[in-house]
């Protein structure tokens, strides 16, 4: 009698089953998935498991950091004071002179 348990491949194998549900779409994108990798369900199951690790936990990925450089055309005169410590009032003095250029735009 052949011990299966206790050959190296069986104890690589993932220890406890998972059941998930899935309405169609997502079924769907499942089997979708399942076909362009050529793996199974399971593997493409943990390998999105991993996806989302490495998005959630990559510091270059995090999603605050995404904001970095998206205002780089903004460009606004010089101010006599300390943009760090009255970023409100730097705002607002940047939102009346859109709206001044709007209003001379729409005469």
């Amino acid at each position: 009698m052949k011990k299966v348990h206790d050959s190296p491949a069986k104890s690589r194998r993932v220890a406890e089953p998972v059941q998930v549900y899935l309405d169609r779409a997502d079924h769907s994108l499942l089997e979708q998935l399942t076909g362009l990798t050529g793996t199974t369900k399971s593997d493409v199951v943990r390998r999105g498991l991993g996806a989302l690790e490495r998005e959630l936990t990559n510091p270059d990925r995090h999603p605050a950091l995404s904001v970095i450089g998206i205002a780089g055309a903004e460009s606004a005169p010089p101010v006599d004071y300390d943009v760090a410590r009255e970023h409100d009032r730097y705002f607002a003095d940047l939102e009346d002179a859109r709206t001044k250029r709007g209003r001379k735009r729409a005469r």
